[in-house]
């Protein structure tokens, strides 16, 4: 993305959350606010279409786990997308990730006008960012969440395609794969027959409650009743009986997980040299993110004990360049930082720099289970059982 479509892109993020003030601000919040009257209506009706079955839905005949969420960015999908695959692979099932790479780069904008004005649009394999033993391609290719679950996930399959029915089959056919999970696939609607995971962040279940494009949802929260199984993210042993309740009033059914996003430890990006937590405490730093929630990510940078002394934060999704990588380790440097810090996802973006001024470290988070990991160890042990009776 270029940098003045990004600073738009920020400037209207700022304007949703309100971070943004004065009668322009206030105008397209206005403006925002009647089209995602709009767009609710359309959601309504594209969902209505797919139950109806007037909109063609398709089966793979095998087991399918979508993960995904109401809202836009920033409530851990993947690392929960990564400890599913584990448990899986673990309990004896093939599994195949299946993503559509967003923000990873098009392919060649010829091919794909002469796929489809042949009518070929389903032409084009999916992408392979791992085949089940080795990486085959960069983030730029294929996105920055699938380039980090291959890389960490060496034995699972992960395939990058818009159409999710066509890459499923591409990985049961190629891979020989017995289960699929859908990477941010609850708004996917043409595959049925799956068992749909819902995340909700704790510190800000809904977003500001607004509708795209004037708030985060991306669908009602009344759109709940879909879910088979609701994980409550970034948990921090609060009381939680206002949001369950809340939830409870949309869906009755579904078992809840209640989890939290474990800093386990910093690994640097360039040399993969790796510090325990502890190197963290009284550490003057600079901090360098490009997410949906840089706040979340800086508070906890802090509780690790950290001292931010400088702090650059850019949209989310954005693909550093060395200069801006650079840039901050200088500015860092300035305030007598001794380390600069990002996230594991920021960091699959980064240009690679020779001889850093200063050791840039990535901060790895695990999801651990607070509440109802019975309740994952039982679904798991289930979908391993079906694969064993086939």
């Amino acid at each position: 993305m270029s940098k003045p479509l990004e600073q738009l892109e920020q400037f209207a993020v700022d304007v949703i959350l309100e971070r943004r003030f004065g009668k322009r601000a206030g105008l397209l919040r206005l403006l925002l606010h009647g089209l995602s009257l709009i767009y609710e209506r359309l959601v309504s009706f594209h969902l209505w279409l797919y139950e109806k079955r007037v909109a063609k839905v398709h089966t793979l005949g095998c087991l399918v786990i979508s993960v995904g969420n109401l809202t836009v960015g920033g409530t851990g999908k993947t690392p929960i997308v990564e400890k599913l695959a584990r448990l899986l692979t673990q309990g004896g099932r093939r599994v195949a990730i299946l993503s559509r790479g967003y923000r990873s780069d098009p392919k060649p904008l010829l091919q794909r006008l002469k796929n489809r004005f042949l009518g070929r649009k389903h032409a084009d394999p999916p992408r392979v960012v791992c085949d089940g033993r080795s990486l085959l391609l960069n983030s730029a290719k294929s996105g920055d969440e699938p380039y980090m679950l291959a890389k960490n996930l060496k034995d699972v399959v992960v395939l990058v395609d818009r159409d999710r029915v066509k890459s499923g089959r591409y990985a049961l056919e190629k891979f020989a794969v017995d289960t699929l999970i859908l990477d941010d696939g609850f708004q996917y609607l043409p595959l049925k027959e799956r068992i749909d995971a819902v995340l909700v962040d704790r510190e800000a279940p809904f977003g500001n409650r607004f509708i795209l494009p004037r708030g985060m949802l991306r669908e009602p929260p009344r759109h709940l009743k879909r879910a088979d199984v609701i994980f409550i993210t970034k948990c921090d042993g609060s009381d939680l009986n206002k949001l369950k309740e809340e939830i409870r009033q949309h869906n009755r059914h579904a078992k809840m997980i209640e989890c939290t996003h474990e800093p386990r430890y910093l690994q640097d990006v360039f040399t993969g040299e790796r510090q325990p937590l502890s190197f963290l405490k009284d550490l003057r730093i600079g901090a360098i993110s490009g997410i949906a929630r840089p706040e979340s990510f800086e508070s906890g940078l802090k509780k690790l004990g950290a001292d931010i002394a400088y702090s650059r934060q850019f949209a989310d999704h954005h693909r550093f360049n060395e200069q801006e990588i650079l840039s901050t380790i200088q500015r860092s440097r300035a305030r007598n930082a001794r380390a600069v810090i990002t996230t594991e996802k920021d960091s699959v973006r980064f240009v690679q720099i020779t001889h850093p001024a200063l050791p840039i470290y990535y901060l790895r988070v695990e999801i651990e289970i607070l509440q109802g990991k019975e309740v994952l160890d039982d679904l798991a042990r289930e979908i391993c059982r079906v694969g064993e009776a086939k």
